[in-house]
């Protein structure tokens, strides 16, 4: 099996290491910076291990690489997802299976507007891990696993088969959802880096801060509260779209909760979380918000707009989500 990653990132790093320790699996890399890469590069896990991982081939060419591959995944932001399948379009075989590493970036809208309509494809619902580069090309950290995968697919004819091809590649539990709204219409990063951002800097003053913050270490009840309500707003639409939200939790839930507080609590102290920094960029005088990171240039436009989108189509009122969506879409403007 020949599988072609698209784009170098945390997840395409961390992706290639858990790939590259199945035997008969070759993984090619699809980079803007191929001459950044080592062939052989280590992905350092939670438990000690260091996965060894091996790259067939690095390359900027979507044509040397595209024709031969059997899956191809896309690792990339938000930004990026539309002009690159339009990049390996004329190289894509029909038997081909395209997907993306996370689907609430809009990787199904698009390549429903530009793929033929018979294309396989499939996303997951969250990212399956959480990592960090330490050297780009050379080494990077696997922070932490998730307990289960929730993967949308179309025109795959074997399903079950897929699944469990998936299951053993990322080495995590994989559950088929109904719809690719069900990955693609999600409260993960969408809505809770968005609410997380908007209660941090909303009432930002311009002035420099003395540190860099945590992102999650730091989270509190305000943050929780917003996000409830944003919750709730999403979940309405879900029922107006008739989504089957049986693989789609609240918030609450998500996090073992049940109010503001105990959710804070939890976010808090989630092991592969605490060491997370907030988006900022140091200064002469002190850190500042980086509106260039993908918190927003990402979370925003690419994240929460399709769900503010749906939900100003079909006529449901959505006030929290509407304050944090123009906030942020003006912010990353």
């Amino acid at each position: 099996m020949t599988i072609t990653i698209c784009g170098g990132g945390s997840l395409g790093h961390t992706c290639a290491g858990m790939f590259s320790r199945l035997p008969n699996v070759a993984v090619n890399m699809l980079t803007n910076h191929p001459d950044d890469w080592n062939q052989d590069f280590c992905v350092n896990t939670p438990d000690g291990i260091k996965l060894q991982a091996h790259l067939s081939q690095i390359s900027d060419r979507a044509e040397l690489l595209i024709p031969n591959s059997d899956i191809i995944l896309l690792c990339l932001p938000a930004f990026l997802v539309e002009q690159t399948l339009l990049k390996i379009k004329p190289y894509l075989k029909s038997e081909t299976k395209i997907g993306a590493v996370v689907g609430n970036t809009g990787f199904f809208l698009f390549a429903h507007k530009y793929l033929p309509k018979e294309t396989k494809l499939f996303s997951f619902q969250r990212v399956p891990y959480i990592s960090r580069v330490v050297e780009y090309g050379k080494e990077a950290n696997l922070l932490g696993f998730k307990d289960e995968l929730i993967m949308a697919t179309e025109n795959i004819e074997d399903r079950e088969q897929f699944r469990q091809t998936i299951e053993e590649l990322f080495g995590e539990k994989t559950i088929l959802a109904n719809s690719f709204y069900e990955v693609t219409l999600s409260n993960s990063n969408p809505i809770l880096h968005t609410g997380r951002l908007y209660t941090m800097w909303k009432d930002w003053d311009g002035k420099p801060y003395q540190r860099q913050s945590y992102f999650y270490r730091e989270w509190d009840e305000q943050t929780s509260e917003l996000e409830i309500k944003m919750d709730e707003e999403f979940f309405r639409l879900l029922k107006i779209l008739k989504v089957d939200t049986t693989h789609i939790d609240t918030l609450l839930h998500h996090y073992d909760s049940f109010d503001a507080q105990s959710m804070a609590n939890k976010i808090k102290s989630i092991p592969s979380f605490v060491n997370i920094f907030s988006p900022m960029k140091k200064t002469e005088d002190g850190w500042i918000p980086d509106y260039d990171s993908r918190y927003f240039t990402e979370d925003f436009p690419f994240g929460l707009r399709f769900i503010h989108d749906l939900a100003h189509e079909y006529g449901l009122e959505c006030p929290n989500i509407d304050v944090v969506y123009r906030w942020g879409m003006d912010k990353c403007s």
